[in-house]
């Protein structure tokens, strides 16, 4: 049970009583002395020397009474506090081609009078440096890492970063210096495609060296033939395309020749599956360049109508088409329910000029017809003032002031400030006649404290409350993304999609990505703040381009696209609430847009050029634009086909999961043991101990090496780590200067509480004392008598 306590504050110190309850005590002690003194003392003293008396007594008993309730001052005071450093050494495989320090690092700074706490946090081809962080933390500590911060498993360093900052703890590094050679090498490239369709893929090597750049030779082999030998610098890339001509599994292996530290990631191993090309059935009354071009990357059946039946197809293209005209409509509404693609392209007789809006055909859209390509929309700006954002907060409000001139005066607009916790600064409200306002509340925010996106995110949903829009997240980005990617995720469920801006020196933007892309959002650099006003310009702030625009870099369709033609025009429509607005007009009206229909996909090109066609969209680089779209649409090749397996590329000792879709149940073999899922769905699990290539049932996956061999250097995680909680970079030799800040973290202005019941009781002694000598005075002088007095 806990105590009664009772404080008050006066100005900056607080006042309290442990023990307030004794206060109880004090009548009852008053009526005893007052019974002693008057009534049941003897003696002949006066009615004057027993009030002076009775007096004194008082004083006595209110001063014990009071010492006995635990008086006690809280106030701030400058201490020197407890410095220590928490030395955490990293001792895994990737720190190998690096020298030893941490030794001698805790000897050095013990010399300085500091001391140092070693543990060892990784080792082998595990590094959970993350957990570790979290768990050696403790308030106003200074936390020193000698390690790379390449973490492979457990709490992102970033996460351990905000636990930091909330303890007011400092996390510095030592970085390794390498004193050994180490490489590695990956390759980046489609896991799926299809016969005769050209696949880039990217071949790049990897890691440190102490003498600077290495000359590294890498031969990449494809189903065991050697397709290119290459000598070049590392770190260095090797770009290549391939057409594979048969279907099945193939395989792309790199190779380095590198004398180096390990052997294990010299290698790196591909599997891409190829299939059958996918049916798709093209509808056009008129022959564009576009069914040529299809018809050379898959199976083409043409026809002027959607047919009754479509069973056979993957997807189907419309291509410049008046409703009147498409044909079955029903049918069609139905494949793309049931998991077929729909792929709209626009022209002169489509859309607004093909009597689209209110029929069924439109229903299937992510866009509508004839109402302009500004939409306004509840906005709510969450802006990062965190601690971590400090340093550029005059850029982050520069940022945000220039993201809020490019809305439209019919939107709708709050602000939200936010480190970890979430402040409002301005109220959802027409943003019209409350910009002026509204920026000069942006130019007075202030920074400190830890930073917590998720809450960010939050704070803003709430401000929304019921509505429906879209959160402008303006941060470094420099958080744990796993929990506002989470929240993100159900802000996009729920309808709210998050627009994310990086800021400041050097801004997270995997994590800025990540959290956009699980709204369904998109990143923009802290330059491109221009592109909200192809969504929320409005009437009196139109998007002027010079062609087209990529408005959402993160999607299927748009990652990777470049875009240098401009076919100059473009069908009335608007975006729909929850479809992806991809590309933008030079007007700002949506060009390219894609959306979920039922357990389908859909798409729309609606930018075309003078004769109709899609001009320069079918010349590289754009047609990659043209072939994204109908593959996105067209989903997986394979899943009209029974019988086939589908498995992941993974690495040793991380589990993968292996899908086989067919009528029954696959036999066990190679203890591997398959259960069901879903009606002709089952999945197994399977945990590779080798490196290479392994066969599961009718198909293969590769195994590479551990995420442990995959990183060397200091990354980029532990220094954002190291700058969101003030902290330093050190070298091997700057043992002083870690003692040094280990004594300026623990020093500082702190609360302390002073206990005063001794002095309360000290006081009351020397009254007696002082009450019993006066009146000894008194007797010795004549002035009384001691018979007469009280006893």
């Amino acid at each position: 049970m806990t105590p009664l306590v009772w404080t008050t504050q006066f100005g900056d110190v607080t006042v309290g009583l442990a023990r307030p309850l004794f206060l109880v005590a004090f009548p009852l002690a008053v009526t005893l002395v007052w019974a002693l003194v008057f009534q049941g003392a003897s003696g002949t003293a006066g009615t004057r020397s027993r009030r002076l008396l009775f007096a004194s007594r008082l004083v006595v008993v209110f001063l014990l009474v009071v010492a006995a309730m635990g008086p006690y001052t809280v106030m701030g005071r400058q201490t020197d506090g407890d410095p220590q450093v928490t030395l955490l050494v990293d001792e895994s495989d990737s720190m190998e081609p690096s020298s030893a320090i941490a030794s001698r690092l805790a000897e050095d700074i013990e010399d300085e009078g500091v001391p140092v706490t070693v543990s060892t946090v990784a080792r082998g081809d595990e590094s959970p440096l993350g957990e570790a962080l979290a768990a050696n933390l403790r308030p106003d500590g200074t936390v020193v890492m000698v390690s790379d911060g390449q973490v492979t498993r457990g709490r992102s360093l970033a996460s351990a970063a905000t636990l930091a900052g909330d303890l007011n703890a400092t996390v510095s590094a030592v970085p390794p210096q390498p004193t050994d050679t180490e490489q590695y090498v990956t390759i980046n490239g489609p896991a799926k495609t299809s016969v005769g369709v050209e696949n880039a893929f990217l071949a790049q090597v990897d890691g440190v060296s102490p003498d600077g750049p290495t000359t590294v030779e890498m031969v990449i082999e494809i189903d065991g033939e050697e397709v290119s030998r290459e000598s070049f610098q590392s770190p260095g890339r090797v770009e290549f395309t391939q057409t594979f001509q048969t279907t099945g599994v193939h395989r792309i292996t790199a190779r380095i020749d590198t004398d180096d530290e390990f052997e294990r990631n010299n290698v790196f191993y591909k599997t891409v599956r190829v299939v059958e090309p996918p049916r798709v059935l093209y509808v056009s009354r008129e022959d564009y360049p576009l069914r040529a071009y299809l018809s050379e990357l898959y199976e083409v059946d043409n026809a002027d109508r959607v047919p009754s039946d479509l069973s056979r197809y993957h997807a189907v293209v419309l291509q410049d088409m008046d409703v009147d005209d498409v044909g079955e409509v029903d049918t069609l509404q139905r494949f793309v329910i049931d998991g077929g693609g729909l792929l709209v392209v626009g022209g002169r007789n489509s859309f607004e000029n093909g009597g689209y809006d209110g029929s069924s055909l439109a229903s299937m859209l992510p866009v509508t017809t004839g109402e302009g390509a500004s939409q306004t929309t509840n906005l709510v700006f969450a802006i990062d003032v965190s601690g971590s954002a400090e340093s550029g907060m005059r850029v982050q409000k520069s940022v945000a002031l220039d993201a809020l001139e490019q809305l439209g005066d019919e939107n709708q607009v709050g602000i939200v400030g936010f480190n970890y916790l979430a402040y409002e600064v301005a109220p959802l409200r027409p943003i019209g006649q409350n910009r002026e306002s509204t920026a000069d509340l942006i130019r007075r925010l202030e920074s400190g404290g830890a930073t917590d996106i998720a809450v960010g995110l939050r704070g803003a949903a709430q401000q929304l409350g019921d509505r429906q829009g879209t959160i402008i997240l303006i941060s470094d980005g420099h958080d744990r993304f796993e929990d506002a990617a989470s929240v993100a995720n159900q802000l996009g469920s729920d309808g709210v999609r998050v627009i994310t801006i990086g800021t400041g020196p050097s801004p997270n933007e995997r994590t800025l990505r990540a959290i956009a892309r699980a709204s369904g959002g998109n990143y923009l650099r802290a330059d491109e703040t221009n592109r909200l006003r192809i969504l929320f310009g409005g009437a009196n702030r139109q998007y002027a381009g010079d062609g087209l625009t990529i408005v959402n870099q993160n999607d299927f369709i748009t990652a990777g696209v470049e875009l240098t033609s401009n076919p100059g025009s473009v069908n009335d429509v608007a975006i729909r609430r929850g479809a992806n607005f991809l590309v933008a007009a030079d007007d700002g009206t949506p060009a390219v847009a894609s959306w979920r229909y039922g357990l389908g996909r859909v798409a729309t090109i609606t930018s075309y050029g003078s004769d109709g066609s899609l001009d320069g969209l079918l010349a590289r680089p754009d047609s990659l634009l043209l072939t994204k779209s109908t593959n996105y649409v067209i989903g997986d090749p394979e899943r009209k086909a029974t019988g086939v397996t589908d498995v992941r590329d993974t690495r040793v000792g991380s589990a993968v999961t292996v899908v086989y879709r067919g009528e029954s149940r696959p036999e066990e073999t190679e203890n591997i043991t398959f259960s069901a899922v879903s009606p002709g769905v089952y999945e197994a699990t399977v945990v590779p101990t080798e490196q290479g290539y392994r066969d599961v049932l009718d198909t293969e996956l590769a195994v590479n090496y551990q995420d442990e061999y995959g990183g060397f250097g200091t990354s980029t995680a532990l220094q954002a780590a190291v700058a969101d909680t003030g902290g330093r970079l050190y070298d091997s030799g700057d043992a002083a200067e870690i003692a040094r800040s280990a004594r300026d973290n623990a020093a500082g202005v702190k609360p302390v509480r002073d206990e005063w019941a001794v002095y309360f009781v000290l006081v009351a002694f020397l009254v007696y004392l002082g009450e019993v000598l006066l009146r000894r005075v008194q007797v010795y002088r004549g002035r009384t008598q001691s018979e007469g007095g009280l006893i």
